[in-house]
């Protein structure tokens, strides 16, 4: 456990009842005594795709808000993102990246949370670090914690519900159904205009649905989400995805702590994988495609009539959408059906998550949330099914190398990076 001096040990006596006494002990005290002093833990939950100078200014930003006696725990995307794509770069390559630019423990966000909704995407997180963390930081376009709660109270009153419901009746996407019905309860829906604001608003509905002690702490986003050139202060990472996917160097506009790391890897991209997701498309059945996410309405027999029809993927997805339904659902939908992930498996929820990183002060976290939530390290095999699905989805993931496909099997020789060395085991 700790080391204490004798003029802390009284501090820690009380500090030990308290926490006995009160309701912290729920989900965990997010605080904990680390040589004498009380620690907050904020955690983030991120894609770094790939890390830059505006996640660099984040982690920062919290260090220079509570000093060195703050725990960052990063919960991250692994080999694949919420838009339903491969991750550019390999999940260990990501978490080492982030724990160079300062952060204390990466930890992985199990891959049927991170392609749900943004709804589930933000469910799923709060879950794991509402059980570790004091707050939970995210960046907004245009609000503030107060507006952000508010906004989310109302989409989850019993009134929004039955407003929604008439406005998805009327043939508008989700997106602008949901504007629209916040709009007649009289909240303003101007935060749910911009992606950071959209994700925030559903984070701070997850604290609420979830009676969940974490608070929202909100910084702000700045530049453009979607900028195709990137801004040397604040770039955008879907800039940087096409400079790499170029061949263009990024090292203008990522930590000089980042660049080495990135450079002696290979990219991933869904063009490199395209064949293979066809073959996968191509050859399912009509039950299976019945299964995929996301295909309700009918919406997985189109699915399933244009992957038969179609030539490319590009062609595929085109076909598929409509008004009433995202390009993003429908890219999610496409990587699940190549995954083979059903949507009992996005509604179950994760049997655990994954430690991919720490540095000496997250290993103090880790000790201290040994009671709170199921942790494995990176590579060690479960007993759970859920292991099934984590092997085969890094083996699929190998196909998008833009070079050549990387081999299977190497989930299970995933090692995690610390500054010790440590045996592999269970918290």
């Amino acid at each position: 456990m700790f080391s204490f001096t004798k003029k802390y040990a009284r501090m820690y006596l009380a500090f030990t009842i308290l926490y006995q006494k009160s309701d912290f002990n729920k989900s965990f005290s997010h605080f904990f005594v680390r040589q004498g002093k009380i620690m907050k833990i904020v955690g983030i939950i991120c894609e770094y795709n790939p890390l830059h100078h505006g996640h660099r200014k984040q982690i920062d930003w919290i260090r220079g808000r509570y000093g060195e006696d703050c725990a960052i725990v990063c919960l991250m995307s692994g080999n694949y993102v919420q838009r339903g794509l491969p991750a550019v770069f390999p999940k260990m390559t990501r978490a080492e990246a982030a724990l160079r630019c300062g952060a204390d423990l990466v930890l992985e966000l199990p891959v049927t949370y991170v392609l749900s909704s943004a709804e589930g995407f933000a469910s799923g997180g709060v879950s794991i670090l509402g059980k570790l963390c004091d707050e939970l930081c995210f960046g907004s376009e245009t609000g503030t914690e107060r507006s952000l709660m508010d906004t989310a109270e109302s989409l989850l009153s019993p009134a929004f519900c039955g407003a929604l419901r008439t406005c998805l009746d009327e043939g508008l996407s989700f997106p602008a159904a949901r504007q629209k019905a916040l709009a007649q309860q009289g909240t303003g829906a101007e935060l749910l205009s911009s992606p950071n604001d959209i994700l925030g608003v559903e984070y701070c509905k997850a604290i609420l649905a979830q009676n969940c002690s974490m608070k929202p702490l909100v910084i702000r986003r700045e530049g453009s989400y979607h900028d195709e050139f990137p801004d040397k202060v604040n770039p955008s990472a879907t800039s940087l995805r096409n400079l790499l996917a170029k061949g263009l160097s990024i090292a203008p506009y990522i930590p000089e702590d980042t660049a080495a790391l990135y450079r002696k890897e290979d990219i991933h991209t869904l063009k490199a994988g395209e064949r293979a997701m066809l073959m996968r498309l191509r050859t399912m059945c009509d039950a299976e495609f019945e299964e995929v996410p996301y295909g309700s309405e009918g919406l997985w027999r189109k699915l399933m009539h244009e992957s038969r029809r179609q030539a490319t993927l590009e062609e595929i997805l085109t076909a598929v959408k409509s008004k009433r339904y995202t390009r993003s659902r429908i890219d999610r939908m496409v990587m699940c059906a190549f995954l083979g992930l059903t949507q009992r498996d996005l509604s179950t929820p994760a049997p655990y998550a994954r430690i991919l990183g720490f540095s000496a002060r997250g290993r103090q976290v880790l000790r201290a949330a040994r009671e709170q939530t199921t942790l494995y390290n990176v590579g060690v095999k479960t007993d759970d099914p859920f292991w099934e699905i984590e092997q085969r989805c890094t083996d699929l993931y190998a196909l998008f190398r833009e070079t050549s496909p990387d081999i299977a099997g190497s989930e299970s020789k995933c090692r995690i990076i610390n500054q010790q060395t440590l045996q592999d085991f269970h918290i």
